[in-house]
């Protein structure tokens, strides 16, 4: 039998919880419901959060908060663009800087222009900007993924996603928050949940609205990884009969009874 119901079972070491995230509302979000074609603007590239934008980010914080996720997520990896960061410091940073506190900054105030205050690095996992999940375009003199006058198409990014993914795989952490953007996320998306029920497959290649939070679990079926396992353990220890004890007891060789009295 290949499945018991349509359930499966796979060794939860060769498994990985990720968290994705779209960025809140930006400044762009706003501008494009009105004329779409500022959407390909620079003036709205490194868009940051807007006032609404930042209110489902303190929404999402106290969702976080109240499931549980804050304390268990061991990695936060982030889009380089400023709406994305915004979103991952007010989602998963500490609580509100105040002087005095002898740590760095998270995010200084009014960063970006967003007259929002200063977060806390105090009691919050580790933040790293990677540049693979960004948004489809990337202003940068040496960016070798898109030209003036061609955008990455989706197969660009659906391979860019698959390569991040495989480098994912890599990481150490077992649960990771992800924080970047609706394009990235959709064509990803697309290409996993095939072997699902359709209502599955919907759940996982939805469009993500801004601000959504989704958990997911990576699963490594080809052997790809090396990662071994920090739960199992092998049993048989001290190694022996691995046997009932009555059984045990009739499969020990015979004693040899040797005496220095001659008969």
């Amino acid at each position: 039998m290949d499945s018991a119901g349509g359930l499966s079972l796979y060794p939860s070491h060769r498994c990985k919880t990720i968290h994705l995230v779209r960025h809140a509302q930006g400044t762009h979000n706003v501008a494009t419901e009105k004329d779409r074609s500022l959407l390909q603007s620079y003036d709205y590239f490194d868009a940051q959060l807007s006032p609404l934008g930042w209110q489902q980010v303190d929404n999402l914080r106290k969702h976080v908060q109240s499931c549980g996720i804050s304390k268990t997520i061991e990695l936060v990896i982030v889009s380089p663009l400023l709406r994305t960061m915004q979103t991952a410091v007010g989602t998963f940073g500490g609580d509100e800087y105040k002087d005095g506190i002898n740590v760095p900054p998270l995010m200084v105030a009014n960063a970006g222009g967003s007259n929002h205050p200063a977060i806390s690095s105090l009691n919050c996992p580790p933040f790293l900007a990677v540049e693979l999940c960004r948004e489809r375009l990337i202003e940068h003199d040496n960016d070798i993924l898109w030209t003036p006058d061609k955008r990455e198409t989706n197969d660009q990014i659906v391979a860019r996603g698959l390569k991040f993914l495989n480098w994912l795989w890599t990481r150490k952490e077992k649960e990771i928050a992800i924080v970047t953007h609706s394009a990235f996320l959709f064509e990803l998306l697309k290409c996993f949940g095939n072997d699902c029920h359709p209502s599955i497959k919907n759940e996982i290649c939805k469009y993500f609205t801004n601000c959504e939070l989704r958990s997911m679990v990576i699963v490594d079926k080809s052997m790809t990884g090396s990662d071994i396992s920090r739960t199992n353990y092998p049993g048989k220890i001290p190694q022996g009969l691995d046997l009932p004890s009555d059984v045990a007891t009739e499969k020990q060789p015979e004693k040899v009874v040797t005496s220095d009295v001659e008969a």
